[in-house]
């Protein structure tokens, strides 16, 4: 079943004269269809495309807001399409679609320029939130509005929590939207005890398996982001979380 918004939410008013765009890439013609009509359904104008040969000129001719790639495609993959978006455009948010979900086909689709990864079947309430959420974040950034950057000191480090930047001297890392949340999760917390289930009810909405996987995941590239500074340490807390560890 899908549900409908309250008409007081900011979904609706977002582009009243301008829809937002998607380039949704699926060769699934009947969930294509479904998927497709349901977004338009919500005002979203959206450009369907069934082959990954065909994506990049889609890319550049619909100039759409947001990416919605499904990872297995005839011609060319959803991953491959991802790095190729991402080199057009550093900016644009990339969602990918796939009944996959060992952690080195995550770990695949972060490197490839996702912003998050929905595995399937999916309920169109979980699509669209998600979409929700990453135009909501990209906003400020495109309007120029609000840009003033949000720095937090992290031991050696400084993030950028509206850029996703997290700085070392002149390095920077461009994290992802989930890397970042889950980022501030652990700031919030530092030197204190935090439950993973915490973590991944207020990341995904519930403690699945699947999100559990998701989260290993992302510690595992926090960890290696930070580890330029002994005195930054995310421990591991058997059978409770994690304490993350500032000095």
């Amino acid at each position: 079943m899908i549900l409908e918004k309250e008409p007081s939410s900011p979904f609706f008013y977002r582009k009243v004269m301008n829809k937002i765009k998607i380039l949704y890439v699926e060769d699934e013609p009947f969930l294509g269809k479904i998927v497709k009509e349901s977004l338009e359904s919500r005002d979203f104008n959206v450009q369907m495309v069934s082959d990954g040969l065909l994506v990049l000129d889609q890319f550049d001719s619909f100039k759409p807001d947001i990416c919605i790639l499904d990872v297995m495609l005839p011609g060319k993959d959803g991953f491959t399409l991802g790095k190729e978006i991402r080199s057009l455009n550093p900016n644009i948010p990339i969602v990918f679609l796939t009944a996959k979900n060992q952690t080195e086909d995550l770990l695949e689709g972060f490197k490839s320029g996702g912003n998050d990864y929905i595995r399937k079947p999916f309920s169109m309430e979980e699509l669209i939130v998600r979409v929700d959420n990453l135009l909501d974040l990209m906003t400020p950034a495109k309007n120029g509005k609000n840009n003033k950057a949000h720095s937090v000191k992290v031991g050696k480090y400084t993030f950028n929590t509206q850029k996703y930047e997290l700085c070392l001297g002149e390095q920077v890392k461009k994290l992802s939207h989930r890397e970042a949340q889950i980022l501030n999760m652990l700031i919030e917390k530092k030197n204190n005890a935090i439950d993973r289930r915490e973590i991944m009810k207020a990341i995904w909405g519930d403690d699945s398996f699947f999100n559990s996987r998701n989260l290993d995941v992302y510690i595992t590239k926090l960890r290696d982001y930070l580890k330029e500074d002994p005195d930054v340490e995310i421990i591991t807390l058997k059978g409770i979380g994690y304490h993350f560890s500032v000095t």
